[in-house]
């Protein structure tokens, strides 16, 4: 099922790397800058990172587990007390824009400035410059390997591209992708905000949990690499994250997992390559510069809108 599966360390069946985003209010001050002060219950949903990130560092100390976060600075400015307890358990702090802002919005000297920013308060804070990279909201843009590449990024972890990692290559470089894809994502199963603008049914934790573990069955089965995206604001509360712990048990007890810091698994990868026991397949970037010719200089962006139809 997967042509190159690439060899885990100890011999493992499957890499498995439970990230969450501390994007805490960063996404209600972006989405709703004049009124963010005035959606105080939305605000006070986001702040549960303040009582979720604690409570899923002890799990991954109850499990002897290194993982990683990934943290838009500008909430590493205003929450600083949950930094500290991220580095002290050994855990991965990772770049997640400044304020959440969107790369794909913006001009490509607009998301230098943003990335640079969150690098230098990253550095502050931390001590060392990070290594990985999700872009907010998977909003990757034509011009964000690039700037990745120009900042000595090792690897970026936002786009859906393959089961396995592979290779971003692009003018300045290249970037190891550990990819991911909405189904190992919590916002499908678990988020109704009217602020987010975000209302879908919500479904239980045992719901959600028979989606991710046939996510991690299929990569145990044929050696893929299987990432969780998710939030403490929202698997971390308490039935969602007392389903995690079990279902990390169900993993350890299962065997042939090898649980790891994105930053781990890239310095895997990016080893193997250079040794020559694994070969990744290469996306070149951009895809696109532009508008595809073929398509019609009416063309709106719906079939309705070509006279051809």
């Amino acid at each position: 099922m997967i042509a190159n599966p690439i060899k885990w360390p100890d011999n493992a069946r499957v890499a498995v790397a439970i990230t969450f985003d501390i994007d805490t209010d960063s996404i209600l001050h972006m989405a709703h800058p004049d009124r963010a002060d005035t959606l105080v219950t939305a605000a006070s949903w986001l702040r549960y990172d303040s009582v979720a990130v604690p409570r899923i560092l002890e799990m991954y100390r109850r499990f002897g587990l290194k993982q990683t976060f990934f943290f838009p600075a500008w909430c590493m400015e205003r929450y600083p007390h949950l930094v500290d307890p991220i580095l002290k358990g050994g855990h991965e702090i990772a770049h997640h824009g400044y304020l959440h802002e969107h790369p794909n919005e913006q001009s490509k000297e607009g998301e230098a400035y943003w990335t640079e920013r969150a690098i230098d308060t990253i550095v502050k804070m931390t001590g060392q410059r990070p290594r990985g990279y999700r872009a907010p909201l998977y909003n990757f843009s034509k011009n964000s390997a690039d700037i990745l590449c120009k900042n000595g990024f090792l690897y970026d972890a936002t786009l859906m591209g393959d089961d396995i990692p592979y290779i971003l290559k692009c003018k300045s470089g290249s970037l190891i992708e550990l990819p991911s894809h909405w189904a190992m994502d919590d916002w499908p199963p678990y988020v109704h905000s009217i602020e987010m603008n975000y209302m879908m049914p919500i479904k239980s934790p045992d719901e959600a949990m028979l989606v991710y573990m046939s996510e991690f069955e299929a990569m145990w089965e044929y050696g893929g690499l299987c990432v969780a995206v998710w939030h403490p604001f929202v698997s971390g509360r308490l039935a969602r994250c007392a389903r995690i712990a079990k279902m990390i048990e169900d993993m350890q007890k299962k065997g042939g997992v090898w649980f790891a810091r994105m930053e781990d698994i890239a310095l895997h990868v990016k080893n193997a390559v250079d040794d020559g026991s694994y070969n990744p397949r290469v996306d070149e970037l951009p895809y696109y510069d532009g508008r595809i010719p073929e398509l019609p200089k009416d063309w709106k962006g719906h079939p309705a809108s070509h006279k051809g139809c």
